[in-house]
């Protein structure tokens, strides 16, 4: 059956057809163009994109006017996090070539579009803020809940030849935590890592996959030797948590104000990286801040609280740093400079990801599964497809 589907230039994929509707289906395999490269997909990622994508709770896929189109009008391919193995290249590839095992960056920038002239924001290596912009399983393009996917030679990264597959779907996360990092650490706060006041005393607010990265890369990478303190309510991610050199809050049983006003001793932190994307942290956030400390919103989705809450802030003159993405340009080479960082990071053991990965998936209508049900569980961190 696999042969008859490419004799005719077929893949299988998972569409998201409306809201909370997946179904599988047969879609032609994508002819790379001149510059493109076809990846034969070995892993892909769940993200909470992707969930919020699913649950209806987002939409980022958008007509001429910016107006959200439904699903139900424009099926999408869900999957940005990947990788796997070239299975054809156009006429003008010279940096892989068949065979070759690859990670992808996900966002077609004017780089990668080929532009004969760069938007503002890729000019100053902000490429994934580019003006015209698209990203491969999020706003429109297809993603990698299928079995091909074609993309630029621009966003292609070689990987080494032993790298393990399932890791490779990690890269696309950790570089958006890199480059949070560059963006807090480039933002000019009062308190910084390398300055007159300098932070020692942190917290991170959820333990998903991204909170578990951000602690990894602050002590691994960036040596950063204060105190780490990660809140969650689910066991199992303050275990991992404290393995990677954090300090766990457990919130369902200790009540976060007071641990951090004890464990600090009164002078509270000097920042916090918010990655739950709840908007109840807003409620218990100004009590734990330092005045003219750092905020980084790195969770997305806040929702159920007025704009009055950030009055507090207001009066403790915080600053919030945002973020959004894995942007960082490219390499003289041509390689995606954040990811090469961060696939370099993992290849030499600094970021170990083996242990985030929860819950695998071998077929592709098993996705599903973990949308619906798998995901809140209190054993779930990361989900990881594996083309078999």
């Amino acid at each position: 059956m696999m042969q008859d589907r490419q004799q005719a230039q077929l893949q299988q994929a998972l569409v998201l057809e409306d809201v909370q509707k997946f179904a599988l289906r047969d879609l032609p395999v994508p002819t790379p163009a001149d510059r493109e490269v076809l990846i034969r997909v070995g892993a892909v990622g769940i993200c909470g994109t992707d969930l919020h994508i699913f649950h209806g709770l987002a939409n980022y896929c958008r007509d001429s006017r910016g107006l959200p189109i439904p699903l139900s009008s424009k099926p999408q391919v869900l999957g940005h996090e990947f990788c796997g193995w070239v299975a054809a290249v156009g006429n003008s590839v010279r940096r892989c070539k068949v065979g070759d095992l690859v990670a992808a960056d996900q966002f077609l920038s004017c780089v990668s579009l080929n532009r004969p002239e760069r938007c503002e924001y890729c000019e100053s290596r902000d490429t994934h803020q580019c003006e015209f912009g698209q990203e491969l399983g999020i706003t429109g393009p297809p993603g990698a809940f299928s079995q091909f996917v074609a993309v630029p030679e621009t966003n292609v990264l070689v990987l080494p030849p032993q790298f393990d597959v399932a890791k490779g779907a990690l890269i696309e996360p950790l570089g958006c935590v890199i480059h949070a990092y560059d963006r807090m650490e480039k933002a000019g706060t009062r308190y910084s890592f390398d300055g007159p006041h300098r932070i020692r005393r942190m917290l991170v607010l959820g333990l998903g996959p991204s909170g578990l990265l951000f602690i990894q890369y602050l002590r691994n990478v960036m040596g950063f030797d204060g105190d780490v303190f990660a809140a969650d309510l689910q066991e199992a991610k303050l275990d991992l948590a404290k393995q990677f050199g954090a300090t766990p809050i457990n919130v369902g049983k200790q009540d976060l104000v007071s641990e951090i006003q004890t464990r600090t001793e009164g002078k509270k932190l000097d920042c916090v990286i918010e990655a739950t994307g709840s908007g109840s942290v807003f409620d218990d956030m100004p009590a734990l801040l330092r005045r003219q400390a750092t905020v980084l919103l790195y969770g997305a989705g806040h929702s159920g609280r007025d704009v009055g809450c950030l009055t507090p802030f207001q009066a403790g003159e915080i600053h919030m740093v945002t973020s959004g993405g894995a942007s960082g340009g490219f390499d003289s080479d041509g390689n995606p400079s954040t990811y090469r960082a961060a696939m370099q990071a993992i290849h030499d053991g600094r970021i170990e990801v083996s242990r985030m990965i929860s819950h695998r998936y071998q077929q592709l209508v098993e996705l599903e599964q973990a949308f619906v049900q798998d995901f809140r569980r209190p054993d779930y961190i990361k989900g990881i497809f594996t083309h078999g």
